[in-house]
C-alpha cells in the first residue's frame, strides 16, 4: 500500500509538471504567431498593458520560457523527482510512527502472563518498525536474553536504514538543482557576449537582456534547492524522533523481559 501511494504521487507530480511545460511551450508558440499577425498599432497597445495584470502562473510560465527550456527543464525534473521522494518518505514515516507506550503496555501484560505467543501476535498486528523489532526480540527470547538483545540491535539497524532510504537522493537533487542553474547562467552569459560581438557594440539593452535571461536559471535552481532543503530537514527531524523512540523503547522492552524472566 505504501509503494502504491508513492507511485501514485510520483505519477501525479510528473504528469502535472510535464503538462505545464508543454502548455507553456504551446502558449509561447501561439503568442509569437499572434504577435506576428497583428498590425503595429495593436502591438503597441498590447505593450502598454501592465505586467501586473498577469497571474502568478502566467508570469511563472513566461520566466520559465525566458530562462530557456533546455536549461529549465532539468531543474524542473529535479524538483518533481525530489518532491515525489519527499512525499513518499512522509507517507512512509507517518506509517512508521507507533504509540510506543501503548505497545509496550500490551506486550508487558502478555509477558507477565508468560504468553509470549500472544505478545508476538500483538507485534504482528501493529504496524511500524518498533513492532517489528520487538517481534524479533520475542522470537529469540527462548534462546536467552543475550540473543534477544542482539536481535533488537541488529534488526534495529536494518529498520534505521529503511527509515533513511531515499534520503541520499533528495540530498542529491538539492545539490544538482542550483548547479544546473549556475551552468545555465554561465551558458546564458556566453550567449550574451556572443550577441554583443555580433552587434559590435556594448549596448545596455543587449547586456541587460542577456544577463536577465541568464540569471533566471540560477534563481529557479536556488528556489528548488531551498524547497527541497526545508523538506529534507523536516524528514531528518522526523527520522531522529522515530529512532530516539526506538532506542528508548528497546531499553524498556529489555527491562520487561528481564523483570519477567523465569
Amino acid at each position: 500500500m505504501k509503494k502504491v501511494c508513492a507511485y501514485l504521487s510520483i505519477f501525479a507530480i510528473l504528469t502535472l509538471g510535464l503538462s505545464n511545460t508543454v502548455f507553456a511551450q504551446n502558449q509561447a508558440t501561439e503568442t509569437e504567431t499572434t504577435e506576428s499577425a497583428v498590425v503595429e498599432p495593436v502591438a503597441q497597445a498590447q505593450e502598454e498593458v501592465p505586467a501586473e495584470t498577469q497571474s502568478f502562473h502566467q508570469v511563472l510560465k513566461t520566466k520559465y520560457i525566458e530562462g530557456g527550456v533546455p536549461w529549465m527543464t532539468p531543474i524542473l525534473i529535479c524538483m518533481i523527482l525530489g518532491l515525489a521522494l519527499v512525499i513518499e518518505r512522509i507517507l512512509y514515516l507517518n506509517l512508521a510512527t507507533t504509540n510506543a507506550e501503548k505497545l509496550l503496555k500490551q506486550i508487558e501484560e502478555k509477558v507477565e502472563g508468560n504468553d509470549y505467543e500472544a505478545a508476538k501476535e500483538v507485534c504482528r498486528n501493529t504496524r511500524g518498525p518498533l513492532a517489528s523489532i520487538f517481534f524479533q526480540g520475542l522470537d529469540r527470547v527462548g534462546n536467552g536474553l543475550e540473543d534477544a538483545e542482539k536481535a533488537l540491535t541488529s534488526y534495529g539497524g536494518v529498520q534505521m536504514a529503511r527509515l533513511e532510504s531515499n534520503m541520499s537522493w533528495i540530498s542529491l537533487f538539492i545539490t544538482i538543482a542550483p548547479s544546473l542553474g549556475f551552468l545555465g547562467t554561465v551558458v546564458g552569459m556566453v550567449q550574451a557576449f556572443d550577441d554583443i560581438e555580433k552587434a559590435g557594440d556594448i549596448s545596455p539593452t543587449v547586456v541587460a537582456g542577456g544577463m536577465k535571461v541568464a540569471l533566471i536559471t540560477t534563481i529557479f535552481g536556488l528556489i528548488v534547492a531551498l524547497i527541497l532543503q526545508v523538506c529534507y530537514n523536516y524528514l531528518l527531524s522526523k527520522i531522529e524522533g522515530i529512532v530516539t523512540t526506538m532506542e528508548d523503547s528497546s531499553i524498556t522492552f529489555m527491562d520487561i523481559l528481564v523483570k519477567n524472566r523465569k
